[in-house]
């Protein structure tokens, strides 16, 4: 399918779905819908002359003619799911099965006074004036196709709402599941709003059934008030067949702490953008990711930390570990306004290629127009550490658990960050359920 017809049939579907929506949707929303499309018909899908993609090539995503997914509710089990639920952790838990809410499969735990935690399509019908100053808050579809396409066709999506100096004694837990027969896109739009003061610790996960053919195009905005403190753990377990597209973009006020840990298990062509912006003095801003490919997948990261105002600190390591003949991408930008001095940004990508075919293609950047800041950067790729190696297969250990037990502690690093202990334990077993594809010879 050429690019001006794909883009064509987007632009056709979008009218039917908007007819479908003509008395739910709120005449701000039908606005912002219309708006959406109007800048995804000018800009289009990107190309290989543009400089943010061209890495990664969308040809498969725009040669597939993807379907929304069917409005009836899929038959999704418990023990579908099962694998994806995290154990002996007590939260509050959203799950969305081809972008809408499954309420037969979630379950809210305590909240504190005055917290909305609900689908975005139940929140938009119960207190519209609630979302309204958020959606699209901090997620700008101006030059990106895919984020105005989500906010044009987003359907359904989770919606965490913490009032001024709300603590959340236990993590919110949004899991959306693709199961489907035939190739259908989604567009999860996820909305976290932690007032002044408040705490929370969000998973958002993402996960499909083993083999099956999907698009996940999902958008998250995080706003994170004065003095907040917001752990966002992204975890992305899709299909191994699966396309995921996703942009996760920050809006962070004075004093506010966040810390994300974007783990990639899965999909076989994953783009994850994330954009925070540092929008006050002092605050604190962690970015760390963790990818894994094998096969012929591919995997691009681009990260933005935009320090705005001055005395912020900010902390990025991205991990990668590629074999087969795996692709990866790391973009990674730092951004130092003039006005932002005493800005202290430290930004590290870190590649094990486990194969001679593997390839990564890594940038990181600084933009710097202040004069009184400390900023580093940098980028290392290698190859498991040959004396390593030895001295494991010198004590009996042979060569491809060897090598497996090296890669587990280079990844380690990152699965170490997450404080949410059974998060933790999770994934280690995710990650060892993958190393022996990792560790092959």
């Amino acid at each position: 399918m050429a690019v001006a017809a794909a883009q064509d049939l987007y632009l056709d579907r979008f009218d039917k779905f908007l007819a479908g929506r003509a008395h739910s949707d709120p005449a701000w929303l039908t606005t912002i819908r219309r708006t959406a499309v109007d800048r995804f018909a000018t800009v289009g899908f990107p190309g290989p002359r543009d400089e943010e993609w061209r890495f990664f090539n969308v040809s498969p995503i725009v040669e597939t003619p993807f379907r929304e997914a069917p409005a009836e509710p899929a038959p999704v089990t418990k023990a579908q799911i099962a694998p994806f639920l995290i154990k002996q952790l007590a939260c509050s838990v959203l799950v969305f099965v081809n972008g809408r809410f499954e309420r037969r499969l979630s379950a809210l735990g305590p909240l504190p006074r005055g917290s909305q935690v609900m689908s975005l399509a139940q929140a938009l019908q119960s207190d519209p004036g609630l979302v309204d100053p958020y959606i699209t808050r901090c997620a700008s579809y101006d030059r990106h196709a895919f984020t105005a396409l989500n906010t044009a066709f987003a359907d359904d999506g989770a919606f965490v709402y913490l009032p001024a100096g709300a603590v959340a004694t236990e993590p919110i837990y949004i899991l959306y599941f693709s199961t489907t027969d035939a190739p259908i896109v989604t567009y999860p739009r996820t909305i976290v709003v932690a007032g002044d003061h408040s705490q929370a610790k969000i998973i958002e996960c993402y996960a499909g059934g083993a083999g099956q053919f999907y698009f996940t195009n999902a958008v998250t905005e995080i706003v994170g008030g004065e003095h907040s403190v917001v752990e966002h753990a992204r975890v992305q377990r899709e299909s191994f067949a699966a396309f995921h597209v996703s942009n996760t973009h920050v809006q962070l006020e004075r004093a506010a702490v966040f810390a994300q840990r974007n783990i990639s298990l899965g999909g076989a062509l994953v783009r994850n953008d994330v954009t925070a912006v540092l929008g006050d003095e002092h605050i604190e801003c962690t970015l760390d990711g963790l990818y894994l490919g094998h096969g012929r997948r591919v995997i691009d990261n681009h990260t933005a930390i935009d320090h705005a105002k001055p005395n912020c600190n900010s902390h990025e390591l991205y991990k990668g570990m590629l074999d087969d003949h795996a692709r990866g991408v790391f973009n990674g930008k730092i951004f130092v306004r003039q006005d932002a001095q005493k800005t202290d940004a430290k930004q590290t990508n870190q590649v094990l290629l486990l194969s001679d075919d593997a390839t990564i293609n890594t940038k990181p950047q600084l933009e710097i127009f202040a004069d009184d800041v400390k900023c580093t950067h940098g980028a290392t790729v290698g190859q498991l550490d040959e004396e390593m190696l030895f001295y494991l297969r010198a004590r009996g250990i042979g060569r491809e658990d060897a090598r497996a037990i090296l890669v587990h502690a280079f990844a380690s690093d990152i699965i170490d960050r997450v404080t949410i202990e059974p998060l933790r334990t999770a994934l280690e077993e995710a990650l060892l359920g993958q190393l022996p594809k990792q560790a092959l010879l």
